[in-house]
């Protein structure tokens, strides 16, 4: 029964007049003025991401593997008992590789002979508390890390900031299309099109630092510093006049 309403609607649809739906052609396209706002804004990071890799050699794979296995339960467990939850330990990377040796002399070259194995196991840790990160650092070393420490600073709630970057760059675009517009003599009209894009810069070097003290002297040292969040806008602004 819902067939002839279809089939009735499709042809009103393709009787309607072209002219509302696509200019006509010859139509002189409106002027516009077209300009880039960008802006930037900050803030101390909250909480953090180590990357810790436990690396062992042995004779067999079998041996390697049990070596890196042992070790990385104990930094695993260490990390719980300086706080870490599950949901902050993740298994990052894995690898098993064979270790060579080349025995080449003059004017012969041997093939390679396998003589150990490499394992590496890799573990990343969000640190909620940014005033025990150093003690973690010291303890994950302590515990049989022998490789990695990459660190990178985050806010677990960066809307507020990325939105102040925003608005920044907006107010920096509608600036510059005001003195664009004043200069060509002419007045800016409404708002055509906007495109935005937003994303965390890297921190600059050097960069603010906010120190971290613990009572213990012998934790590492760590600087949080601000992360910068930029911001740029495309506008398009029709002419009034």
């Amino acid at each position: 029964m819902r067939r002839p309403h279809t089939a009735l609607a499709l042809v009103l649809m393709l009787a309607a007049p072209l002219p509302a739906m696509a200019q006509q052609p010859g139509t002189p396209t409106p002027p516009t003025i077209t300009v880039t706002g960008t802006g930037e804004a900050s803030a101390r990071p909250d909480q953090a991401l180590a990357t810790f890799t436990v690396l062992r050699t042995a004779e067999t794979a079998r041996a390697a593997l049990d070596d890196a296995n042992k070790a990385m339960r104990e930094v695993s467990d260490g990390m719980r008992n300086l706080g870490a939850e599950d949901r902050d330990l993740q298994t990052s990377g894995f690898s098993i590789n064979p270790q060579y040796r080349y025995d080449n002399t003059e004017g012969s070259q041997q093939p390679p002979t396998i003589v150990g194995y490499e394992v590496r196991n890799t573990l990343t840790v969000r640190v909620r508390d940014l005033a025990r990160l150093g003690e973690i650092l010291d303890q994950a070393v302590t515990l049989g890390v022998n490789q990695g420490g990459e660190i990178r600073f985050e806010l677990a709630e960066p809307g507020a900031v990325e939105e102040a970057a925003l608005k920044d760059a907006v107010a920096d675009a509608m600036a510059t299309a005001r003195l664009i517009a004043e200069a060509a003599g002419v007045t800016l009209g409404a708002v055509r099109e906007i495109r935005e894009n937003v994303g965390m810069a890297p921190p600059p070097m050097p960069f603010a630092a906010m120190e971290m003290r613990t009572a213990d002297a012998k934790s590492v040292p760590v600087e949080a510093g601000e992360n910068s969040y930029n911001a740029s806008v495309r506008m398009v602004f029709a002419i009034a006049d």
